[in-house]
Formats: structure tokens, C-alpha cells, sequence
């Protein structure tokens, strides 16, 4: 495996050994904040045999920082950062979305903890929040409901759409395969035209819609897409099946691809969270397999 990657005409070294993890943990998502601190949701390992986990902080050089969130979440799944350095976690067995400070004080719940919403509204086992730069709240609340809200701050429901039996979960019903039907919406990300990107996982695509939940269009093939980030006009995407991160312009062609067929020892587990920082560094957390947060500097 070369030690060089190609991405979207920049070149990018894999950082080995960067960050001191500390002990057993599946590492579900990760954010950096404008100082460069790196916030990582994990989950103590076994799981799902243990239910637990916080969020582990580390500095920009990946030494260990502190943690911080245990006694609150429960399953820790999908993060985002805004400019305000405040962080968004859905948290999927607890059927919320709370927004922390970076030195993790709460400063917001929306859902009620252990209990989920009634039938297509907020939450059902939610999977990513995200605010858009309209500063609306989008949430795709995947795993128990094939569902995306669009939500004011103060978390208020404006608008929320798809449907589709839960097969996912439940294992049971059949998915919904058509325009706006979700088979596990595992991510929304939102571009500076109010267009949603969702990342509609077991249907293996991304569909597109307006801010009024509108189907637009969708790209098919996608591999098992987990999340996404929009960074320079273009849209990164992790995704299970193949392993890999893909870069693809805004209407839909790929620009570059990391993946197993190419280079088949570079994720041990599965791409499950990304995130870009200011310096155009790639950070992947990956499930599947122990302590994977790998970074890739560009050079």
C-alpha cells in the first residue's frame, strides 16, 4: 500500500500513530474545532454488549485531551460542528439530538431521552443533525423510522419526509426503494443552495431534494454511504460497501475514490464518520474494528 493519495487534485499522507485512543472503543464519528481539537464519539467496546460511551477530545497533535458526555449518552453515533464550535450529537438509542459546548457542558435537548416520538415525527433512533448555513436543523432519523426532519433551532419540526418500514432494524417489511423512500437514512447534509443530500445507506444512493423535502434527483451506486461532508464545491462521502471515500462534484460525477479494491489495507473496519478541517485534513472514523481514527494530511 503506497503512502500517497490522490483526492480532488490534492495530495494527502496517512498521519500513522497520531492519536492515543486509550483504551477499547468503536469510534463512530468525528469533528475538529477551530482550534483543531479533534472530538471523536465513541463506544466502549464489546459492543453493542456494552451500552456506553462519551466523547474523547484530543489535541491537534492527538494527544489525549479529556472526554467528556459519560452518564448522558447513551449510544454515541453521528456528530457535527458548527463555526460556533457548538456540537450537534444525534444519539441513536436515546432518541435525541443534544447540542454540547466543546468543554461538553449541555446546552440543548431536543427529543425526549428513552423515548421515541409519535409515528414520523422526531425521533426514532436519529443518526446525524446538522444545521444549514440558512440555519435551519436537519436531522435524518434513520434507524427506526425512515425519516428527515427539517427543524428550527429551538427544535420545532417545519418539515419532515419519507417512508419506508424500518427493515434495517426490525428485519421485517420491505424497503422503499422509489423517489423519497429511505431504506436507512444514515446522513443529511445541506449545500449553500438549501439542496439536502441524503444518504439514503441500504438503497445504496444518495437522493436530493429541495428544503421542502421535494424530490430532485438521486445518484445511484453509492456504496452503502454513511456520511458526507461539502467542502470547496464538493461533496465527500463515506461509505461500507465497497469500503471507501468518494469525491464527487455537486450534480452528481466523481472526481476521486479511496477504496479497498484499490487500496485494500487502508480501512480495517468500515467509514462510518468524516470530517475535513480548515487545513483540508481527512479524518475517518470507522466501525467494525477496534480504535480506527485515521487521519490524512494533505502534503
Amino acid at each position: 500500500m503506497g503512502d500517497r493519495y490522490e483526492a480532488a487534485g490534492h495530495t494527502y499522507k496517512l498521519d500513522e500513530n497520531w492519536v492515543d485512543l486509550r483504551g477499547s472503543w468503536v469510534v463512530s464519528d468525528v469533528v475538529t474545532d477551530s482550534k483543531g481539537r479533534v472530538y471523536a464519539a465513541c463506544r466502549e467496546n464489546p459492543y453493542p454488549e456494552v451500552i456506553r460511551g462519551a466523547i474523547l477530545v484530543f489535541e491537534p497533535d492527538g494527544t489525549f485531551a479529556g472526554s467528556w458526555g459519560e452518564g448522558i449518552l447513551v449510544t454515541p453515533h453521528g456528530l457535527w460542528i458548527g463555526p460556533d464550535d457548538e456540537i450537534y450529537h444525534a444519539d441513536a438509542r436515546d432518541h435525541t439530538v443534544r447540542k454540547f459546548a466543546t468543554s461538553g457542558e449541555l446546552l440543548q435537548t431536543i427529543g425526549t431521552p428513552c423515548r421515541t416520538g409519535a409515528p414520523g415525527q422526531p425521533f426514532n433512533m436519529p443518526c446525524r443533525a446538522k444545521v444549514s448555513k440558512s440555519g435551519d436543523l436537519y436531522v435524518a432519523d434513520g434507524y427506526g423510522q425512515n425519516r428527515v426532519h427539517r427543524m428550527t433551532l429551538d427544535g420545532e419540526a417545519i418539515v419532515s419526509w419519507g417512508h419506508g418500514d424500518p427493515v434495517f432494524t426490525t428485519g421485517e417489511g420491505t424497503p422503499a426503494t422509489g423517489p423519497g423512500g429511505f431504506n436507512l437514512p444514515h446522513d443529511v447534509t445541506v449545500d449553500d443552495d438549501d439542496r439536502v443530500y441524503v444518504m439514503d445507506r441500504e438503497n445504496q444512493r444518495c437522493q436530493i431534494f429541495d428544503n421542502q423535502g421535494r424530490y430532485v434527483t438521486e445518484w445511484d451506486d453509492i456504496g452503502a454511504p454513511n456520511d458526507s461532508v461539502i467542502d470547496d464545491g464538493l461533496i465527500y462521502i463515506a461509505g461500507a460497501a465497497p469500503k471507501s471515500i468518494r469525491v464527487m462534484t455537486l450534480d452528481g460525477g466523481e472526481v476521486s475514490r479511496w477504496d479497498e479494491e484499490k487500496y485494500p489495507e487502508l480501512f480495517e473496519g468500515y467509514p462510518h464518520g468524516m470530517w475535513i478541517d480548515p487545513a483540508g485534513s481527512i479524518y475517518v472514523a470507522e466501525v467494525g474494528a477496534e480504535n480506527r481514527l485515521q487521519r490524512f494530511v494533505r502534503v
